[in-house]
């Protein structure tokens, strides 16, 4: 093998090791931003490619992922001269990857700033109660303006959420008391509509008791009505019974005589003190007399 296949091999090895190592393959969710002799030249998405050596470079690699920004507690001062440290978290996505990489330098601390800036202007026009309870009012009103602001920048601002609002120790304090009497003012009320409650249903409960004694009372009298009733009507019936047979017996006078005598010794032989004897009792008695002697003749 003489010297110039050797130097052509070299050659040829020098050449390969250039080029395999100007093969870029861009990932999913990034972009490579091209300069060629110092100037953007284009901007590589997804994919495989191949950049010309000496000439080109990759200026920026950038992700085009969703990004959160946690900054520090800033000091704000509110429409009543209270200061308070409030740090924001800004979600954001570079939407223009040459934007972002020739539009302003150290894009997160110009995000940083512009955030603190804007969050003492929104709070310098609310007081204390009104910021704590107006998050979301505030929430958007930064967003608005950071997206507007960082929109040269290829940056687009998604959502800004305050994380913490701390106002001065004594406030806290105060507020914390508040919250203690309130939390007890609800549980007064909540016991208080409890035991009304338990009243009411108490009360419900004797009112229905009271009812169900008075129904069963009524029922009770009904029954003793109806047997009183029914045991009438069998006396009634027995009584009609009776009339009923004797009268087609046909009985004759000397027997209906003597049925007036029993049932009038049958009176004399109760406790009554005063018995008053008809006018007919001694013709009963003469017809029983002559009963008797009739009987001993035969």
């Amino acid at each position: 093998m003489g010297p110039g296949t050797i130097v052509v091999i070299v050659l040829l090895v020098l050449l390969i090791l250039v080029i395999a190592r100007n093969i870029r393959v861009v990932q999913q969710a990034r972009a490579y931003v091209i300069e060629r002799l110092g100037a953007y030249k284009t901007t590589w998405n997804t994919g495989i490619h191949l950049k010309v050596p000496f000439i080109e470079r990759v200026a920026k690699v950038v992700s085009l992922k969703e990004q959160v920004a946690d900054f520090p507690p800033q000091p704000v001062i509110t429409k009543d001269n209270v200061t308070m440290q409030i740090d924001t978290v800004v979600y954001f996505q570079i939407t223009d990857p040459k934007l972002y990489t020739y539009g302003i330098e150290q894009p997160m601390v110009a995000i940083e700033n512009l955030a603190a800036t804007t969050l003492r202007n929104i709070i310098g026009d609310l007081e204390l109660d009104q910021c704590l309870t107006s998050r979301d009012i505030i929430n958007t009103k930064m967003r608005a303006i950071l997206d507007e602001a960082t929109d040269p920048w290829g940056i687009k601002v998604n959502r800004v959420e305050l994380k913490n609002i701390l106002p001065p120790r004594e406030i806290q304090n105060a507020m914390e008391k508040q919250m203690k009497a309130e939390r007890e003012r609800r549980e007064a009320i909540l016991r208080a509509e409890g035991e009304k409650r338990a009243a009411i249903l108490e009360a419900e409960g004797e009112k229905e008791s009271a009812i169900l004694r008075a129904d069963a009372k009524k029922q009770q009298q009904i029954l003793e009505a109806e047997g009183e009733a029914e045991a009438i009507l069998k006396v009634q019936t027995a009584t009609a019974e009776g009339i009923r047979r004797i009268n087609e017996a046909s009985p004759t006078e000397a027997v209906i005589k003597i049925k007036a005598l029993e049932a009038f010794t049958a009176a004399s032989n109760g406790q009554a003190t005063k018995i008053i004897i008809p006018s007919e009792i001694a013709g009963i008695a003469g017809l029983a007399q002559g009963v008797i002697e009739a009987v001993k003749d035969k």
